[in-house]
């Protein structure tokens, strides 16, 4: 793949003392491809590495934001993101790339589990990887890594979604699958860290888990609600089946139950039909992206 048709995109918070190695890889590897460091608030500021372009937040707004900001320079045909604290290796790039040979629309580092810092991070990312699964319908092989591309065309229809913090890559990979494009995973061996990670666990992993269900109800709601009300169905059928086997009563709270999971329903075929319109919405703004692009 031609270096022209690339734009590289590294956020950087606090993290001088891998950056300039990275950037030097990358210029080694692509010389005419645009590079981007997003300094996201560091303490000091980022100095010039290389011919890295460098754009700055005078405070730190997150790696989503840095993401979004990397993506409004000059990006090229395609965008690859890539974190600067030494997890990943740019000698990785070109496999990264060789799978847009095929047609895909996002490619993903996936990481070996093992690589993960501790034993409850190795289990959240499971969790996470089978749960977003469930929300698409697709097979999510590493749900958070930083490290992916995608075709600039298609990034750009969905750089609204994105939030500011660290989930962007949740966010990008669902939204991908929901909306019919195509992601491909490439094995990976990412290293530890240098340097303290900012992600914590519970709070950022409840983070995660809001997030993976509020992408999951806008793309997909039915298969959030759905189940949820057949739960509660099931639960009122038992429920009455003891109390009148044992009191031979209807029950209020059997009436609740049977309450609930029919207003349920209704919520999932409201959301389903404002999906619709989103979807409608998301087609009309990738051809309008892509007769501007023309």
């Amino acid at each position: 793949m031609a270096d022209e048709t690339l734009s590289i995109i590294l956020p950087c918070l606090n993290e001088a003392a891998t950056l300039p190695n990275i950037v030097r890889k990358i210029e080694a590897l692509y010389p005419s491809a645009e590079l981007i460091v997003v300094d996201d608030g560091s303490s000091p500021p980022v100095q010039p590495v290389g011919s890295a372009t460098i754009v700055r937040h005078p405070e730190t707004i997150g790696n989503g934001a840095a993401i979004k900001t990397g993506k409004i320079g000059r990006a090229r045909d395609f965008l690859v993101f890539m974190d600067s604290d030494g997890q990943h290796d740019p000698n990785e790039i070109p496999r990264l790339l060789e799978p847009f040979k095929y047609g895909y629309d996002m490619v993903v580092g996936a990481r070996d589990p093992i690589t993960h810092a501790s034993r409850m991070r190795r289990f959240a990312n499971l969790f996470f990887n089978k749960f977003a699964g469930v929300m698409t319908g697709c097979a999510v092989k590493d749900l958070t890594s930083g490290f992916r591309a995608a075709r600039a065309k298609v990034f750009r229809n969905f750089l609204y979604l994105l939030p500011n913090g660290f989930s962007y890559p949740t966010t990008s990979t669902m939204a991908f699958f929901r909306c019919g494009y195509s992601i491909a995973y490439v094995p990976i061996q990412a290293s530890r860290r240098i340097g303290q990670s900012n992600i914590k666990v519970i709070r950022d992993g409840i983070r995660f888990l809001l997030l993976i269900v509020r992408i999951g109800a806008l793309f997909s709601p039915m298969r959030l609600f759905l189940p949820i009300s057949l739960f509660l169905t099931l639960a009122g059928v038992c429920y009455y089946a003891y109390t009148f086997y044992f009191f031979h009563r209807f029950t209020n709270m059997s009436a609740l139950l049977f309450t609930s999971a029919l207003l349920v329903f209704m919520v999932g075929i409201v959301s389903e039909q404002v999906s619709v319109l989103h979807y409608r919405f998301s087609e009309e703004r990738r051809r309008t992206t892509d007769y501007a692009g023309k």
